[in-house]
């Protein structure tokens, strides 16, 4: 089975689409496979499509589900003449307490988004720049929108959404610090004017915007994007920037161009140390 989560949710046995077009079984599978090969409770599951108040249907309207879901398995089985024989309830289980999606050796987006931002993540660790940038956008590459995009989600899922929102934005952070190490700031600009548009509270980004900016000649222009950061801070979250941002400003200011291959320095200090990977 074939999971992709990260952008609209499109599951796949043996090739074949197992997605439901309605919003409920399809909340459950999006449940299900980012759980994969994992039991999910009963509870989690009513959990996520009703809240903590779940209507006293709640139960055998959550069968129906499952049975609809095993509907569309079993035709994608069949269509797919697999030698290897197989049913639905192969695929999803029913288990003491619970389900339990088996994917065998199936592609997850998540699992490979994972695998290459860790070799990214590495090579950073090693200072092999070219090698980080290059597989922090192969990771990159495999966000196609938002996760679970055309999924309804609750209480359980809305935090893994968040989750992946975050391993994403940790992954851009290192991609565009080590290409500001490999001198590629004019290349930057256009990509970080839109991602401190978008996150206009993010320090990180808005350190490498201004990094990019100053190396590129455009020294008032990296001054005024700190200058936004910190009444955006201070009117909406009642803080200071940071003491590291502050510090990447005042060598701005004071100091004449920064070398190319520097990293943003804002975790680290130093002008020739890159961003602390969070999260």
């Amino acid at each position: 089975m074939d999971i992709d989560v990260l952008g609209a949710l499109t599951v796949r046995e043996q090739g074949v689409s197992v997605t439901p077009t309605a919003p409920k079984p399809r909340q459950v599978l999006a449940l299900l496979a980012l759980n994969a090969n994992q039991v999910v409770p009963v509870t989690t599951v009513i959990e996520e499509l009703w809240g903590t108040e779940p209507p006293r249907s709640a139960r055998p309207t959550l069968q129906t589900y499952i049975l609809q879901l095993r509907e569309l398995i079993g035709t994608a089985l069949r269509q797919s003449g697999t030698a290897v024989p197989r049913s639905a309830k192969d695929v999803l289980m029913t288990v003491p307490g619970g389900y339990l999606l088996r994917t065998g050796e199936g592609h997850s987006d998540v699992r490979e988004f994972e695998r290459l931002a860790g070799i990214g993540y590495r090579a950073m660790d090693a200072e092999d720049y070219p090698q980080a940038a290059k597989r922090l956008s192969e990771a990159l590459s495999l966000w196609t929108g938002q996760p679970l995009a055309d999924v309804q989600t609750g209480l359980h899922l809305e935090p893994q959404v968040k989750r992946l929102e975050e391993s994403r934005l940790c992954a851009l952070d290192q991609r565009i610090d080590a290409a500001l190490r490999l001198g590629r700031h004019r290349e930057l600009l256009a990509e970080l004017t839109v991602l401190v548009s978008r996150y206009p509270t993010h320090e990180s980004l808005c350190g490498q915007f201004m990094l990019a900016l100053h190396r590129s000649g455009r020294r008032g222009e990296a001054l005024n994007a700190y200058q936004r950061l910190r009444t955006t801070l201070i009117r909406d979250l009642g803080l200071e920037p940071s003491a590291a941002l502050v510090k990447v400003q005042r060598s701005i200011l004071l100091s004449g161009p920064l070398t190319a291959t520097g990293g943003t320095g804002l975790n680290g200090m130093t002008a020739d140390r890159g961003l602390t990977r969070t999260g």
